[in-house]
């Protein structure tokens, strides 16, 4: 066993405690087991399974309520599917038995699901959950699920399910390990929605036996086996230190010499908007409105999307609204890709998209401008996947059009960063989404665990790409902000400060931290920290050659 197993840290905290791995694992059903001959049986025992498991998993998430009540109610919905009622159906009919029929039937809904990209991607151990609690109710068997435990515990698995993650009591799960799983799994969702530290993507957890004590960074990702008891009381004496640091650090973000860096929140809708306040969001840096699209058959009525945009402007004085980010890894089913389309991820996303369907842009600006009427707020509209001056034009246009004075692009394609200067002089302000900027530019899919290290925003190659479109921004005397996952990271959001951005924007619960490292460090310590990131070659060379420039984060590490 190492002795430090390293996954991705989704959800911030320190705990320290004896490993229970998950319960149990369903049998997958032999491939030739078939029925006895009664089909119309075998496709009510089938059918009645799956309802029996959409009702299991409605009741669990009225039980937990909250976001979790969302996650539990989408998954009742693919028990229920009519589709997958039709292919169990049709296997049943071609003679497998009811548990194979099932477990098939998934197969079909788990491949399509893989290849749709990272959002769909991220819903397969969704699908594989709902299957399994199927399966098992078919063939008389217990589902996995949470280990009983007198004291509390980490949680060890190969990934977990929002069915069992909902119910979940933080008073016994300490800290959440899993093998499988990324940042966007409903695991991390709800890991930081609990405020439960949870490292994922970590390959050797499954090696960890019951009972060994493990210590948990949920920040760095970090899982350290057989801690002393020197080491753990070290690391809650920094956890202590870090709330202290962040007690003392309220208000506007700023640096130490008061160059301000406004820090704001990545939202989903409305429900998010009650965390956001409370974390001290200075505003919207990344409204995302695929929630309304998402799941649905038609469009939203532009009545519909007033209301809900309207909820958020009317909570925060600033808020940057990213309109309908759909196709690849986010696929709606009343916008169909086009059938020739070999790579949705470098195919009619974003942006393009509306090229096909301009209906759907102009409704949504238009909802836009009605939800802001009359409300003390600076409404910024910006476009995904904007590739160059005349996509950024079109889109300003758009935005004119429709009454919105304030248009911007995302940058998030390389060609975007390299000419900036050119979409500068046509967009009113930039906001870098620093996770697909860096997929394109490694040629790295965000879902592919081999490739991970691409994905690390510490990249040099990316920072360039930054430095870049932030320069360009402030030679044109436009705002520059960054609402990738890098902002959230504290030490690269000082570097990401010394690059010339001018706002951050993160998850709710990452601002209070960030908010802290900025205020200890000079607009000069950041600016260094930036030039000593840049000059290293690798990922790892940046991070630790721009801590070193950075002393004010002693106090705020784990």
């Amino acid at each position: 066993m190492p002795e430090v197993l390293r996954g991705t840290g989704v959800s911030p905290g320190v705990a320290a405690g004896p490993v229970r791995s998950m319960s149990g694992a369903v049998p997958e059903p032999p491939a030739d087991q078939r029925h006895a001959g009664d089909a119309h049986a075998e496709r009510a025992r089938a059918l009645a399974a799956l309802d029996a498991v959409g009702a299991d998993l409605e009741e669990r998430g009225a039980q937990a309520g909250g976001e979790a009540q969302d996650v539990l109610a989408a998954q009742a919905m693919m028990a229920r599917d009519p589709g997958l009622a039709g292919l169990v159906t049709d296997r049943i009919d071609d003679g497998l038995s009811a548990p194979r029929a099932v477990y098939e039937a998934f197969g079909v809904f788990r491949a399509a699901l893989s290849r749709a990209g990272e959002y769909m991607a991220a819903r397969v151990a969704d699908l594989d959950d709902v299957r399994d609690r199927a399966v098992a109710v078919l063939l008389g068997v217990g589902a996995p699920g949470v280990p009983d435990s007198d004291e509390p515990f980490v949680l060890v698995a190969r990934d977990l399910a929002p069915a069992d993650t909902a119910l979940l009591d933080p008073a016994k799960v300490l800290a959440f390990v899993t093998r499988d799983g990324g940042p966007t799994s409903h695991t991390a969702i709800l890991a930081r929605a609990m405020g439960v530290p949870a490292v994922v993507a970590c390959g050797d957890c499954m090696d960890l036996r019951d009972g060994t004590i493990v210590l948990v960074d949920g920040a760095s990702g970090e899982v350290r086996p057989d801690p002393t008891e020197q080491v753990i009381a070290d690391a809650h004496a920094a956890a202590g230190a870090r709330a202290a640091a962040l007690d003392v650090t309220t208000g506007p973000g700023a640096t130490a010499d008061g160059h301000r860096m406004p820090l704001l929140a990545n939202i989903g809708g409305p429900k998010d908007v009650e965390a956001a306040l409370a974390c001290g969001a200075e505003g919207v840096g990344l409204f995302r409105t695929e929630f309304l699209f998402l799941g649905r058959t038609t469009a939203p009525s532009e009545e519909e999307q007033e209301s809900a945009y309207r909820a958020v402007l009317e909570a925060f004085p600033s808020v940057v609204v990213r309109t309908l980010d759909a196709g690849a890894d986010k696929p709606l089913a009343f916008l169909p890709p086009p059938d020739d389309e070999p790579n949705p991820a470098l195919g009619e996303r974003g942006l393009r998209l509306f090229d096909s369907h301009p209906g759907v842009l102009t409704g949504q600006l238009r909802a836009l401008a009605r939800a802001a009427d009359g409300l003390d707020v600076a409404l910024h509209v910006m476009a995904p996947m904007v590739a160059d001056a005349a996509e950024t034009r079109s889109f300003v246009a758009a935005c004119r059009a429709a009454g919105l004075p304030r248009a911007g692009i995302m940058i998030e394609i390389p060609a975007a960063a390299l000419r900036a200067a050119d979409l500068a002089a046509e967009a009113d302000f930039f906001s870098l989404g620093t996770n697909d900027l860096a997929q394109y530019a490694f040629a790295a899919d965000r879902q592919i665990g081999g490739l991970a290290r691409f994905q690390d925003p510490w990249q040099p190659a990316l920072l360039d790409l930054v430095a870049l479109a932030a320069g360009a921004a402030t030679a044109a005397g436009k705002d520059c902000g960054v609402c990738g996952e890098a902002a959230g990271d504290p030490a690269l959001a000082c570097v990401l400060t010394g690059l010339g951005v001018t706002s951050l924007s993160m998850s709710a619960r990452s601002l209070p931290l960030v908010r802290a490292a900025v205020a200890a460090h000079t607009l000069d310590q950041c600016r260094r920290a930036a030039e000593a990131a840049r000059r290293a070659t690798d990922a790892d060379g940046a991070r630790t050659a721009a801590r070193a420039e950075l002393p004010g984060l002693e106090p705020l590490s784990l």
